[in-house]
């Protein structure tokens, strides 16, 4: 009689919880989660990659420290575990990692805020005869993080424009990943933004690739996609955002002079991905 009873006790508490769809128990209140706000948005919005300029142990050592983070860091040759490569998360994905700095993407400022940060271990750049040198990416280190940030881009709908270089939100400070990242490669796997050919031609128009153009019409175009360029640059830093975006989108030449080939790039990238 006392199993019936307990039974029947069971029964009719499943039975309220089935009639309270939505309300969620927290052990000393309830949520009513019935109700959603339309004004309600992801925390995350843009992925960032990065390279760490550094060896891997002391890029780990760096990132785990009180003053820089990342959510991610990749080795330069992942090691297998289990028959996959291993990578590290260092801070989890729903909280804020310190990886882009001072920052500005397309009307927004504070990316560390909405963003999530991927290093990958490289040594940057060396000076050879005055010039920055780049070094090159493991391939083994490209194909697992095109797998990550397939995932990452999958979870939280990041729209290829907000795919970036740490470059590209900060370009008066940094270089990464430079010139040497595989951006067009990665965009033909569904990651990241790239122009299309036959758009970039069409606004070349035959003009000379590398004729110059008035810097502020190429200035103008990259405001307008989402750099970060303001009235008070002086031509210096005007220079810096016009290599960071050659470096991005046409690493074959990133001197920061104003050309044919970059204006036209600027304009099949806001024909295909709109404005910022």
């Amino acid at each position: 009689m006392k199993r019936l009873l307990w039974l029947c006790a069971l029964v009719a508490l499943l039975a309220g919880c089935a009639g309270e769809k939505g309300i969620v128990d927290k052990g000393d209140y309830k949520v009513d989660t019935r109700r959603q706000a339309q004004a309600a948005y992801p925390r995350v919005k843009v992925l960032v990659i990065h390279y760490t300029a550094d060896d891997f142990d002391t890029s780990l050592a760096t990132l785990t420290d009180k003053h820089v983070s990342s959510h991610y860091l990749i080795p330069d040759n992942p090691p297998q575990s289990g028959g996959k490569p291993l990578i590290w998360q260092l801070v989890p994905e729903r909280e804020l990692a310190w990886h882009a700095g001072a920052s500005f993407w397309r009307g927004a400022s504070r990316i560390n805020d909405t963003s999530i940060g991927i290093e990958l271990e490289n040594r940057g750049w060396i000076k050879v005869n005055g010039a920055k040198q780049f070094a090159p990416f493991n391939p083994a280190q490209i194909q697992v993080l095109a797998k990550l940030a397939r995932d990452i881009i999958t979870r939280y709908d990041i729209k290829p424009q907000n795919v970036v270089a740490h470059a590209d939100i900060a370009p008066q400070r940094k270089d990464d990943p430079g010139p040497l990242f595989p951006w067009q490669q990665l965009a033909a796997q569904g990651i990241g933004a790239w122009p299309d050919a036959p758009r970039v031609a069409f606004y070349l128009n035959g003009r000379d690739p590398f004729a110059p153009v008035d810097s502020a019409l190429l200035l103008d175009a990259l405001a307008r996609y989402g750099y970060p360029v303001t009235p008070e640059m002086t031509p210096a830093q005007q220079k810096r955002v016009i290599q960071v975006f050659q470096m991005h989108f046409r690493p074959a030449l990133w001197n920061g002079i104003a050309d044919a080939e970059s204006l036209a790039i600027a304009n099949a990238l806001l024909e295909k991905y709109g404005q910022g």
